[in-house]
């Protein structure tokens, strides 16, 4: 039998209290080379940080991190995780979409990211979402020895439609 669905899922900004799920989700998802909880601490106090929780039935269920200062032009995606049970039900499309919006919103053209190469369902998801592989980093997943993807969105602009019903 398999468990029941989640309810869906609700995005909000993540505080410091959410830090111990987050390193929860962050250990299960990344078990060699997951960072450390002082690291994940100082990415959500930081002026120049964006984190996002995704919450469903009371508990976390998947974040994303963005790296975007204000004026730079440029962000980072830092991570991104979803629990196992909650894969491939959209989730991290939807956090990385806010994440890509509050990029816009800081003003920033281009979105940067590193993806594991032996990781393809999130390569494929990133390329669905625009980004381009732009360089190959030799080894920079430690202790594993994996190379990393760097992929670069072009920020595109806010899409608008008519509302249903309105005047032509």
């Amino acid at each position: 039998m398999s468990p029941p669905a989640l309810t869906t899922p609700v995005l909000r900004r993540a505080t410091p209290a959410d830090l111990d799920a987050i390193m929860q989700i962050e250990v299960d998802t990344f078990p060699s080379d997951a960072w450390s909880s002082d690291m994940m601490a100082s990415e959500l106090a930081s002026e120049h940080t964006y984190y996002l929780v995704a919450e469903a039935d009371g508990r976390l269920v998947g974040y994303g991190g963005l790296l975007a200062p204000r004026g730079s032009g440029q962000s980072d995606i830092q991570t991104i995780a979803v629990i196992a049970s909650a894969r491939r039900s959209g989730l991290g499309r939807v956090l990385m979409q806010a994440m890509i919006a509050e990029a816009r919103d800081r003003r920033a053209s281009e979105v940067f990211l590193e993806v594991r190469a032996d990781n393809e369902p999130a390569e494929r998801l990133y390329a669905s979402l625009g980004f381009e592989a732009i360089a190959l980093r030799p080894k920079y997943y430690q202790p594993d020895g994996v190379d990393a993807v760097v992929m670069r969105l072009a920020v595109p602009e806010p899409r608008t439609s008519p509302a249903v019903g309105g005047a032509a």
